[in-house]
C-alpha cells in the first residue's frame, strides 16, 4: 500500500513520531535477549540545574546514532536515561528560585509556601529544603525530557533513573558500605579544602585554577640574636596562624638558620625555621612562612615538618574570634600586644582582613617597601565563586593514591575515541596527590549511612561508627535510629549521632552502570548488561565522570565499567568561542529546533567529530534542514511514479544504469557500515549523504522517463524503451529508496519514519541496516568476482559516465543561460573507447534526461575525461 499524502511537510514529526514511539514500544529494551545480542550504553545523566544548552545536544546525539544503528544491526540495545538532581548546583539553584536557605536547626513548616520575589533569603528546616529541591528537580526534568524526546533520543524510557531516589540512594549506600568494609574508605581529621559560600569539603577533581590579581607583601621576622629574616607572602593575613618559616636545604643564605626560632611580626610568636625541598630559592627571598593553612603546600610542610596546629580560619570565610594570644595553642612573647592587634582583624573576610593587617605592618614597620602587584593561580571550586580555603574537618576518604598503577593499567585496557584522549586521563591519574574527599557537607544528597555510638561522658566515639543492615537500605541517619536504638537515644549519653554529611554528587553518578543496570534489583540483567559497551560524555569531566567511574568498577568490581569511551569536543559560540553563562554567548537548543527541526539539529551534531571543538553552526542546521525536506521529496516522487504506473516493480534489473548505481549505492553502504562499527558517524554519514543526493541530482533525473513509461517526444529518436527497461527502474527506484531511508534513519530518524510509514506499516528503526550486497542481491545481480551472473560491477562505468555526461551539458546549458529542458540538437563526446561503450549503454537515459535528439560519439586515446560539445534547438 503506497499512501502519500498531497501535501509534504515536517512541521509536527517530532510531536507525532515521539508519541508514537512511545506508544509502540519502538526502543523498550527486551531483557530476556542473551547478552551477546546486547549493546549497552552508559548514558550521562545531565545535571538538573534550570537549562540544557546546545552542547548537551550535540553530544547525546551522537551516542544516539551509534544506538540506531546497533539496534539496526540487530543488537537489543540498552539504552537508559538519567537525571543528576544530586549536589550541589540543584542546592544552589533551590536556593535562588525560591529565595530560601536550609537551616537544620529549624523544625519542619508543613505547607510551606516559599515567597520567590523576596531578595532575602528566607531560612528553612532540612526537610522542608529538601521538599523544595525534589519539586524543582521534578519540573526541571519534565523540560529536559520534553527536549530529549523533540530531538529523537532512542532512549527506553522506562529505565530513567535519577542520582538521588531510592534505587540510587540503596546502591551508593551499598557500594558505599562495601568498600569500607573492604578497607578502602576511611575517616579521617585533617585539613581540607573548603568553600567559604558552598560550607562544603571539595576534591581535587572539583578544582580549578583561575588566575587571581593579588600583591606580594615583604615581612621582616626578628631573631633571637637581633637580626632579621624577611619573606615574601600574598596572604599577610594568615600572619596570626604562623607556624615556621621554610628555606630550601641547599640554600646557603639559611643553613645556619636552619632549626632555630624567629619571631612572627605583630604577635611575636615563636616559629621554628625548617628545611624542605618545595621551598623555591628563586622565589621571592627564599624564605617563606608556613601558615595553618592557605594552601595545600602548607599542609605539606606543615605534616612533614610536624609543626603545631594554629587554625584562625572559621568555615564561614571568616578569621575567628576567641583566638587568645598567650594560651599553649598561641604562644607569644607579648600576648596583650598580639591580642590587641588580632582584634583588629577578627570576624573579618580575608580580603579585608589582609587590607586591615598591611597597614597595621606598615605601621610598625614590618611591611618593608611598596607591596608588589601579582596575577597568580588561586584554587577554586568548579562551581565557587571565591577562592577556597583550607580548613580542618573530619572527612569521608577513598583510597586513589595506593591503586594508582590499577588505574593506568585500566585506563590502557579502555578503547579511546579519539586515541588522543587518553593521555588526559593518564595524566590526570599520575597527577593525583590526594585519596578522594567524598563526603560533603550539604542536605540534599545521599546520607553517610553511619551512626557513632556516644559513650557516658558524651564524647563521640568515631572509630567504631554503627553500620546499618543491607537490607536495611537505604537509610537516612538523621531520621532514623540505627539498629538496637530509639529516637530519644539521638545525642545523649550512651546513645548515638548521625553521621551529619552526604557524599558527593560524583560518588553517585561513578556507578551510572549499576544504577542503570541493576545492580541491586536485577541482578540478571546486570550480569548482561555489565561493563557497558560505550560510555559516550564530554572531555571536561574524564578526571571526574569518567575516571570515577573506573575507580568504583576497579575497586568495588574488579573490572572495567565500560569498553570503550566517546569523548566529545566542546560546542562554540558562532564566532568559534567557547560558550559561558557569563558571557551571555550560550545558545539553546529548542528555539533552533522550532526553528530548522530535530533532524536538521541532528545533522550538525553528526558533523562533530569525536574529540573535536565544533561551532554552533546554523549553516549547517540549514543544509541538515534541506537535506530532510529532499528525503521527503525524493521519497513522494519514487512512490508517486511506482503508483502512477500502478507498479513496485519486479524483483529484476536489466538495464545497466539501474545495475551501475545500485552498485555505487552497494559500495557507498558498504563503506559507511565499515565506518559506523567504527563509530565514526561523521564520516558515515558523508558517505551515504553523497550516494543519496547522486541518487536525487543524477540517477533520478537518468530513468525517471523511462519509469513513467512515456516517450518525451517524436523528435528524441534515441530515446526508446521496453516493459523490462521500466520495470527494471521501478526496481531500482524502490530498492534504492528504501537501502537509502534506513541507512539515513540514525541521523534523521523523524523524517525517515514519516517517508517510510507512506509504504510500509513498520518502523523504520526495527528494520534492518543495509547489509553489503542486500540491493543487488534482491534484484539479481551478481556483487562479487565469484559470482558468474552478469550484470556485475562493471556496470558502475556505465552510470559514472553517464553522470559525467550528463554534468557536462547541464553545465553548459547553465553557461547558455538556457533551461535544463531546452532540447539539443547534437550532442558530440569525446572519449576513449571503453568510456565511449559505457556511454552507449547508457545512451537512452541521456538523451531523455537531457532532451537531446542526436549524439555523436568521438573516439580519443589519451582524453582522461569526457568531452562535450552540443548544439541548441
Amino acid at each position: 500500500m503506497i499512501n502519500v499524502p498531497d501535501k509534504v511537510s515536517l512541521d509536527g514529526l517530532e510531536e507525532k513520531w515521539s508519541a508514537a514511539w512511545e506508544e509502540r514500544g519502538v526502543y523498550r529494551f527486551d531483557d530476556s535477549v542473551p547478552a551477546e545480542a546486547i549493546y549497552s550504553i552508559d548514558t550521562p545523566p545531565p545535571t538538573v540545574s534550570g537549562s540544557l544548552h546546545i552542547g548537551h545536544v550535540f553530544s547525546y546525539a551522537h551516542a544516539d546514532i551509534i544506538a540506531r544503528y546497533q539496534r539496526m544491526q540487530g543488537r537489543e540495545v540498552f539504552y537508559p536515561v538519567g537525571w543528576d538532581d544530586n549536589g550541589v548546583p540543584t542546592e544552589r539553584r533551590v536556593q535562588n528560585y525560591f529565595s530560601v536557605r536550609c537551616d537544620p536547626s529549624l523544625n519542619y513548616e508543613p505547607n510551606l509556601i516559599p515567597d520567590t520575589e523576596s531578595k532575602e533569603l528566607r531560612p528553612v528546616s532540612r526537610a522542608n529544603f529538601i521538599e523544595l529541591c525534589e519539586q524543582l528537580t521534578q519540573l526541571d526534568e519534565q523540560v529536559y525530557e520534553l527536549l530529549w524526546r523533540r530531538i529523537g533520543l532512542s532512549v527506553d524510557w522506562s529505565l530513567t533513573y535519577t542520582t538521588v531516589g531510592t534505587r540510587s540512594r540503596q546502591v551508593s549506600q551499598a557500594a558505599f558500605l562495601d568498600l569500607l568494609e573492604k578497607g578502602e574508605i576511611y575517616q579521617s581529621s585533617s585539613p581540607t579544602l573548603w568553600d567559604v559560600d558552598f560550607q562544603t569539603a571539595v576534591a581535587q577533581a572539583e578544582l580549578e585554577d583561575r588566575p587571581v590579581a593579588g600583591k606580594y607583601h615583604r615581612i621582616r621576622f626578628g631573631l633571637p640574636d637581633g637580626g632579621e629574616l624577611e619573606i615574601e607572602t600574598s596572604r599577610p593575613e594568615l600572619l596570626p596562624a604562623c607556624v615556621g618559616l621554610v628555606v630550601h636545604p641547599d640554600d646557603r643564605r639559611y643553613q645556619s638558620l636552619i632549626g632555630k626560632e624567629a619571631l612572627t611580626p605583630l604577635f611575636g610568636a615563636p616559629v621554628k625555621v625548617i628545611a624542605h625541598p618545595l621551598a623555591d630559592p628563586e622565589k621571592g627571598t627564599g624564605a617563606a612562612m608556613v601558615c595553618t593553612f592557605g594552601d595545600l603546600t602548607d599542609v605539606t610542610w606543615w605534616r612533614e615538618g610536624q609543626l603545631p596546629l594554629r587554625v584562625i580560619m572559621g568555615r564561614d570565610g571568616r578569621l575567628l574570634e576567641n583566638i587568645v594570644f598567650g594560651s599553649e595553642e598561641f604562644p607569644s612573647v607579648n600576648p596583650e600586644r598580639a591580642n590587641g592587634f588580632y582584634a583588629e582583624i577578627a570576624r573579618r573576610r580575608s580580603v579585608a582582613a589582609r587590607e586591615r593587617i598591611a597597614e597595621l605592618l606598615t605601621e610598625s614597620g614590618d611591611l618593608l617597601g611598596t607591596p608588589t602587584a601579582v596575577q597568580h593561580a588561586v584554587k577554586f571550586y568548579e562551581k565557587g565563586d571565591r577562592p577556597l580555603e583550607v580548613v580542618a574537618s573530619r572527612q569521608w576518604f577513598l583510597r586513589l593514591l595506593p591503586h594508582r598503577d590499577a588505574f593506568l593499567a585500566r585506563g590502557k585496557e579502555l578503547e579511546w575515541l579519539p586515541s588522543h584522549m587518553q593521555v588526559r586521563y593518564e595524566n590526570w591519574v599520575s597527577g593525583l596527590n590526594a585519596d578522594w574527599n567524598l563526603s560533603r557537607q550539604r542536605f540534599f544528597g545521599i546520607p553517610i549511612p553511619l551512626w557513632y555510638p556516644v559513650d557516658q561522658g558524651g564524647d563521640i566515639d568515631y572509630e567504631r561508627p554503627i553500620v546499618p543492615r543491607r537490607e536495611d537500605l537505604p537509610v537516612d541517619p538523621l531520621s532514623q535510629a540505627p539498629g538496637g536504638f530509639d529516637e530519644g537515644q539521638r545525642g545523649v549519653p550512651g546513645g548515638f549521632v548521625a553521621d551529619p554529611d552526604v557524599m558527593d554528587t560524583w560518588a553517585t553518578s561513578s556507578l551510572s552502570p549499576q544504577l542503570a543496570g541493576g545492580w541491586l534489583d536485577n541482578p540478571s540483567r546486570y550480569a548482561k548488561v555489565f561493563p557497558m559497551d560505550l560510555r559516550p560524555q564530554g572531555q571536561e569531566i574524564i578526571r571526574t565522570w569518567l575516571f570515577y567511574t573506573m575507580v568504583r568498577s576497579e575497586l568495588g568490581f574488579n573490572d572495567l565499567p565500560f569498553k570503550r569511551a566517546l569523548i566529545s569536543g566542546f560546542v562554540l559560540d558562532p564566532d568559534r568561542k567557547k560558550m559561558s553563562k557569563s558571557k551571555g554567548n550560550v545558545v539553546t537548543p529548542m528555539p533552533l529546533v522550532e526553528r530548522f527541526g530535530a533532524d536538521a539539529l541532528r545533522y550538525w551534531a553528526a558533523g562533530g567529530r569525536p574529540g573535536v571543538d565544533t561551532a554552533a553552526d546554523e549553516g549547517q542546521m540549514k543544509i541538515g534542514r534541506r537535506l530532510a525536506i529532499k528525503i521527503a521529496n525524493a521519497t513522494k516522487f519514487v512512490l508517486g511514479t511506482l503508483d502512477r504506473t500502478g507498479s513496485t516493480g519486479t524483483p529484476a534489473v536489466v538495464h545497466p544504469v539501474d545495475a551501475g548505481f545500485l552498485m555505487v549505492l552497494d559500495e557507498a553502504l558498504r563503506d559507511a557500515t565499515v565506518k559506523l562499527e567504527r563509530n565514526d558517524y561523521t564520516g558515515a554519514l558523508e558517505t551515504i549523504e553523497q550516494c543519496f543526493w547522486e541518487f536525487c541530482d543524477d540517477y533520478l533525473e537518468l530513468v525517471k522517463v523511462r519509469a513513467y513509461g512515456d516517450p518525451v517526444g517524436t523528435d528524441l529518436p534515441l530515446v526508446s524503451f521496453s516493459e523490462d527497461g521500466r520495470a527494471s527502474a521501478l526496481a531500482t527506484l524502490r530498492s534504492a529508496s528504501e537501502l537509502l531511508l534506513r541507512a539515513l534513519a540514525p541521523y534523521q530518524p523523524f523524517v525517515t519514519e514519516e517517508a517510510w510509514s507512506w509504504f510500509h506499516q513498520d518502523s523504520i528503526h526495527r528494520n534492518a541496516w543495509p547489509q553489503p550486497g542486500e540491493g543487488p542481491r534482491a534484484l539479481g545481480l551478481s556483487v562479487s568476482a565469484d559470482e558468474p551472473e552478469e550484470p556485475n560491477y562493471a556496470s558502475i562505468e556505465v552510470f559514472r559516465a553517464a553522470q559525467s555526461v550528463l554534468a557536462e551539458v547541464r553545465k553548459v546549458k547553465s553557461e547558455h543561460k538556457v533551461s535544463p529542458k531546452a532540447p539539443v540538437d547534437k550532442l558530440v563526446v569525446s572519449a576513449p573507447v571503453d568510456r565511449l561503450k559505457a556511454i552507449g549503454d547508457a545512451l537512452s537515459d541521456l538523451s531523455a534526461a537531457g532532451v537531446i535528439r542526436e549524439v555523436e560519439l568521438s573516439e580519443v586515446d589519451d582524453a582522461t575525461t569526457i568531452g562535450v560539445e552540443i548544439g541548441q534547438g
